[in-house]
C-alpha cells in the first residue's frame, strides 16, 4: 500500500481489543487491530506522528465508541481516505460502505456489485486488505453458502461485530432494491 509518511495517529481502546487509528490530509485512512492481518509495520507506524488531539481521530474515536455501545444502526459519517488502494481495491472497498449493519454480502455479490462478477478471489483479496477495519465494514462479508470466512482481524472479531449488529452468521442477506 502507497501511505504517505505524513499520517497522523493515535491509539483506542475497544471491547476487541487495542485499534490504531490514522488519518490523512484528506481523511480516515486506517483502523487496524493490534494484531489485523496487513497492518503496516511498527517502523511505518512509529514514523506517523502520535495526535489523540486531531479533530478527525477524535471524531473516529467517537463514533468508534458509539458503534460498540449500541446496537449500530447508523452508518459511520467519516471523511475517508482509501487512496492508499489500487482501483480496483478502492471499488471493492466503496461497495462494502453500501452495505448496512445487520446485513451480509457474499463474495460473489460483491464481486458482482463492483461489475466484475467472474473476480471473487481478487475481490476476497482487496477484502482482506482494507485499512478500514470495522467503519468499512468487510466484517460483513461471508462466503457464499453464509460460511464464516476470513477477516483480517480474526475469525473471532468478524463473529462479535455480526453479532453485535444483529446479523445472521448463516445466511447471506439479499440486497433491497
Amino acid at each position: 500500500m502507497k501511505r504517505p509518511n505524513s499520517l497522523q495517529r493515535c491509539s483506542i481502546d475497544s471491547p476487541l481489543g487495542p485499534l490504531l487509528l490514522a488519518a490523512s490530509d484528506d481523511g480516515l485512512a486506517g483502523v487496524w487491530f493490534a494484531d489485523q492481518q496487513h497492518r503496516p509495520a511498527e517502523d511505518e507506524v512509529a514514523a506517523w506522528h502520535e495526535n489523540i488531539g486531531h479533530p478527525l481521530l477524535q471524531q473516529a474515536a467517537l463514533q468508534l465508541s458509539a458503534y460498540f455501545r449500541s446496537a449500530p444502526s447508523q452508518p459511520f459519517s467519516l471523511l475517508l481516505d482509501i487512496a492508499a488502494g489500487t482501483a480496483f481495491q478502492q471499488a471493492v472497498w466503496r461497495a462494502l460502505l453500501d452495505i448496512p449493519a445487520g446485513q451480509t454480502r457474499s463474495y460473489a455479490q460483491v464481486a458482482h456489485a463492483v461489475g466484475r462478477p467472474t473476480a471473487v478471489r481478487a475481490v476476497g483479496a482487496a477484502i482482506g486488505r482494507n485499512p478500514l477495519s470495522i467503519v468499512v465494514p468487510c466484517h460483513r462479508v461471508l462466503g457464499s453458502a453464509g460460511a464464516l470466512t476470513g477477516y483480517a482481524g480474526g475469525l473471532g472479531r468478524k463473529t462479535a461485530l455480526l453479532s453485535l449488529e444483529g446479523a445472521g452468521i448463516n445466511a447471506v442477506s439479499k440486497p433491497h432494491h
